[in-house]
Order: structure tokens, then sequence, then C-alpha cells
């Protein structure tokens, strides 16, 4: 007997998700000092945690002690935060392990996930993985969900729908009637508000009267906490008892939950970073709209999708990577040579449209 004899069938051709890689891997791609490194691929906070996060790491003396596996803390925090009782909200290492966590306590073989590209890669990554089936129904031209569609596509076995707000990477709003239009079917419609911060517009509210509804947010964009892994949802008490029941005990670590609580402790920071990015994001739009080389769209999040229209994709990335600057690109049938690049600080900004305007003399000339 092989030892892929043993593995499940449906995971022997698995295509492993799309991370991005770590400052030290593209430095060294680059061939450049780390800190020298333009990350704008990954939609990171650009200033980092609250100092306190930092503070209180290094003075901590816990971390040889587990921790609550009822995050109980976190919860009593995030009660404060988003306006629900703990009983409402479920926490996870990042938003990922929630998306898992809910597939795992839905799908059986055979059962469909409805997915709406383009949009975040790790709905039918975790589908896959769950032995669930990916149903695609694509966005309209302008990156609205086709609702209709999405309900001609849903079936007695559909379980899910993910619907991403605002999306990624096209940075617009699902509008809340088409949530509301969606909540009527017999299905799980879970919304993936990763970027709300930047936002300022939820259906975390309805999650009361619409008991398949489940809303998931994250600290790694807004609090600088992505190296942390810390997400959280808001959704019905009874899935909350279920998830808690079938998650990996000690899921959130010391170091998350100190650093959940000293961002907490620094609102109004981390206030002004938000408005910081979001003025940024406006800016940097600006820019790029006045140059002329790509075609940014409008967006409500950390991030900025844009269309090349003078050269290629993949070339300005590879271009803008010589000069260590990194972005994300796309050349899948819903986002032919388009690019995305997150909202860094104004010289990141500056850096970029510098770049742009160089390699496009370059290629003109």
């Amino acid at each position: 007997m092989k030892p892929s004899d043993l593995i499940r069938p449906h995971l022997r051709s698995l295509k492993p998700y799309e991370p991005i890689d770590p400052i030290e891997v593209l430095a060294r791609r680059a061939g450049i000092a780390p800190e020298r490194v333009i990350k704008l691929d990954g939609n990171e906070n650009p200033y980092g945690c609250s100092p306190r996060v930092r503070e209180a790491l290094a003075r901590a003396d816990s971390f040889h002690i587990y921790p609550d596996p009822l995050n109980r803390e976190v919860r009593r925090l995030l009660e404060g935060y988003t306006g629900f009782s703990s009983e409402y909200i479920a926490v996870g290492s990042g938003s990922d392990e929630l998306i898992d966590n809910l597939l795992r306590i839905t799908l059986e073989k055979g059962d469909r996930v409805i997915n709406c590209p383009p949009t975040f890669g790790m709905y039918p990554f975790s589908t896959h993985v769950c032995g669930g089936e990916i149903v695609s129904v694509p966005r309209k031209a302008d990156f609205t969900l086709d609702v209709p569609a999405i309900e001609a596509a849903s079936d007695g076995r559909t379980k899910v729908v993910f619907i991403t707000s605002p999306n990624n990477p096209t940075g617009n709003l699902a509008p809340e009637a088409d949530i509301l239009r969606l909540l009527r079917r017999d299905m799980m419609v879970i919304v993936d508000e990763a970027y709300y911060e930047f936002a300022s517009q939820t259906v975390a509210p309805y999650v009361r009267s619409h008991p398949n509804l489940v809303v998931l947010r994250t600290f790694s964009k807004w609090a600088g906490l992505a190296g942390l892994r810390v997400g959280y949802g808001i959704m019905s008490p009874e899935i909350v008892d279920i998830i808690y029941r079938m998650k990996m005990p000690y899921n959130i670590t010391i170091a998350a939950q100190i650093a959940v609580r000293e961002t907490f402790a620094d609102m109004e920071r981390m206030q002004g970073t938000i408005r910081a990015i979001i003025a940024e994001r406006e800016r940097l739009f600006s820019m790029l709209k006045a140059q002329g080389i790509v075609e940014p769209f409008p967006s409500r999040s950390n991030f900025i999708l844009c269309r090349v229209l003078k050269g290629n994709a993949r070339r300005i990335k590879l271009a803008l990577e010589r000069r260590g600057i990194f972005i994300r690109y796309f050349d899948t049938p819903e986002l032919r040579n388009m690019i995305r690049i997150s909202v860094g600080r104004p010289e990141h900004s500056d850096a970029v449209i510098e770049a742009l305007a160089a390699i496009s003399r370059e290629e003109g000339a």
C-alpha cells in the first residue's frame, strides 16, 4: 500500500491555496534589504499594530499557560465593539479558520457552495478540502452580484453562499437588498466583512432576525494583527455553540488574546490609522486616474483594483518587483490584465506612481 492510498480521493488532486510571501522572501527575490521592500500585495496595515501591543507582548509572562479555549476575554471585548453579546460571537485563528469550521459543520459529500468570482480564493479552497462542490456564479461586468443567477444556481444540495463586502479584489460593496433577498433562500449566507472598518457598512444587525446569516470579520487589516491570526464571526447562538464544540480547543494564542486587548485599549490611535488609510486610498486613486497608465476602480477597502491601459499586467508586476515594489496581478477571464495595489503610506504611493511612469517610458521606448 502506498501512503496516497490512505488519503481521501478528493484531496489527492487538491490545488493548494496561493498565499503571499513574507518580506524576507520578497527581499531575496528583488535582491534588496528587507527594509527597502514596499509590500503592497497583501492588503496589510502599513502602519502596523498599536505600540501597546508590542509593549504588552514584551511584558507578558504567561506564554507557558494554555489559552482560554472559549476565548472569553476576546468575546467579551467584542461585545462592546460589535453590540452583540458573546453568545453570538465565535473567534477563530483568522477568519480562515471560521470559514473552514462553518463548511465542516454544513457540508456532506455532494453538497454545494456558491462562489461569486472574482472574489477571495479561500472559499473554493476550503470547500474542496471539506469535500463540497463549488458552483461558480460570476459577477456582472461591473463586479456587482448577479442575484437572479445565484438564485437559479441554488437547489436542495446548496448549503452555503459566500458574499464578500467590500469584495476582494474589486473593492465594491454588496447592496443590503441583495443580501436580504438571498437570505430568503434555504441556505447559509456568509457575508465576509474583512474590510468592514474601511467601508463602515455592515449587515450584522440582521443576524438577530435571520439565523442563516453569518458575518465574518478580522483583526488582520485595520488592527495590523495579520501575523497573530485573529478573526471572529457574528452568527446565531446555535451555530456558535456547534463551533465551540467542534473547533480545535486552543485556537487563539495568548499572544493574540493580549493583542486584541491592547488594540481595544488604543482605539483612538487605531481609528486615526483607519482614517489615514482611507485618505491615502483616495489620494492614490486620484493619482492613478490622472496618470492614465491604469484605470483604477473605486474602492471601499484598503486596496485598489486597476485595469492596465498601457502595457501588460504581468510585465508591470515584474518590473515593479525589480524596483522592490510588490503588488498582485491577475489574468483570469474576469480580471484580464489587471493589478491590485494595497494602500500603503504616502511615500509608498508616490513610489508606485514614479515607478509606473518609469516603466511606461521604458516600454514606450
